[in-house]
């Protein structure tokens, strides 16, 4: 089973609020509908069962920042939520449309009706939810949300610790993050090929340049360290390869 993370980046025009890239958003529409199960790839995987999660881009960073709502600053302001949580909803709709316009069976998973942080900032999602969706034979799509969170109000959960929770939960075999650059670049602006740990790579990982409240490529990368099984970071253009079995980009894994 694979998980992929959509960077929100990679969806919608992250300087402009909520708008989506409807190009980007068509080519990676396109690279799912065709990854047939059991489709077989260079490195031998086969694609058996697909979650998606996607990022929040221009649309629920822009309205995080502006109620002043991250993964560790809560809110009690119901509006702020139902602000945040509908233009997720918003830009998860576009990416259903355009995965069922290619007949792919996406259906939706909204964290903030299904998961919840406890006092000590532990998730909790239906991980059991999600597997039957699986077995079923649909693909489940996840976004980064605003959701409950206990002595917090409700505080934001980003696509990169979605796809870590449900590849723990669910036993993923791959891991991989669709990324605007082609994986994580060093000072030349050339590829890490691998990262084994996170002081390989720290005096290259930095922040977002657009409004982020979950973190940069630091972020991700720390992250995905804690999987056992191995990600990868990678551009547009490889997504094709990736859900093929490649093993493009920036390979995560300790």
């Amino acid at each position: 089973m694979t998980v992929v993370k959509l960077g929100g980046s990679v969806i919608t025009e992250k300087g402009r609020p909520e708008t989506v890239d409807e190009e980007r958003l068509a080519a990676v529409a396109e690279a799912v509908a065709g990854a047939e199960t059991g489709t077989e790839g260079e490195s031998g995987a086969r694609l058996e069962g697909l979650v998606l999660v996607h990022g929040g881009g221009s649309f629920g960073h822009h309205h995080a920042s502006a109620h002043d709502v991250s993964t560790t600053q809560g809110t009690y302001d119901a509006a702020a939520i139902r602000a945040i949580h509908g233009a997720m909803k918003r830009l998860n709709d576009a990416v259903l449309d355009a995965l069922s316009e290619r007949e792919v069976p996406a259906v939706p998973v909204h964290p903030l009706s299904a998961g919840h942080r406890d006092r000590g900032g532990e998730l909790s999602l239906p991980v059991p939810v999600v597997g039957t969706m699986l077995s079923e034979g649909f693909v489940p799509v996840l976004h980064g949300d605003v959701l409950a969170h206990a002595g917090r109000g409700a505080t934001i959960v980003s696509g990169d610790e979605l796809v870590v929770a449900l590849a723990a939960g669910l036993g993923a075999e791959r891991v991989g993050l669709c990324s605007t650059v082609p994986g994580v670049l060093d000072d030349a602006g050339e590829v890490i090929p691998s990262i084994r740990s996170y002081d390989e790579a720290e005096d290259v990982l930095g922040g977002s340049a657009s409004t982020d409240v979950t973190g940069g490529m630091a972020a991700k990368v720390r992250t995905l360290l804690e999987l056992e099984a191995p990600a990868s970071i990678f551009g547009p253009a490889d997504l094709d390869g990736f859900l093929a079995g490649d093993r493009p980009g920036t390979r995560i894994e300790r």
